[in-house]
């Protein structure tokens, strides 16, 4: 019985996360920060040296994915994990979908 409880619970949660998106333009506005590093091609950092990836269209799973681990600690970039610590479970979905709506050229490496 406990596991049939468990499994109609867990059934009724993964659609949720899975429909889970954000609000692409308020992620236009909070990710202003992400444009000073990719928002240049082929910039790289300085400290610690690092080729920034590109993000514009990048897959918003992925991205929501990548600032979750970076805020947790889970991804190791010093710089990254700075940035996602400041954000909400919101912003993260917001800028991740702003993100994921650009192409190369609007915006964002």
């Amino acid at each position: 019985m406990k596991h049939s409880i468990l499994s109609v619970l867990m059934m009724c949660a993964v659609p949720a996360l899975a429909d889970a998106t954000g609000d692409a333009a308020a992620g236009r506005i909070k990710a202003s920060t992400c444009t000073g590093c990719h928002g240049i091609p082929g910039y790289h950092n300085t400290y610690p040296t690092y080729k920034v990836p590109k993000i514009a269209g990048q897959d918003y799973s992925y991205l929501v994915a990548a600032l979750q681990t970076y805020r947790n600690g889970e991804r190791d970039h010093r710089t990254m994990r700075l940035q996602a610590q400041s954000l909400s479970e919101q912003d993260i979905q917001d800028i991740s979908a702003w993100l994921a709506s650009l192409t190369l050229g609007t915006g964002a490496q």
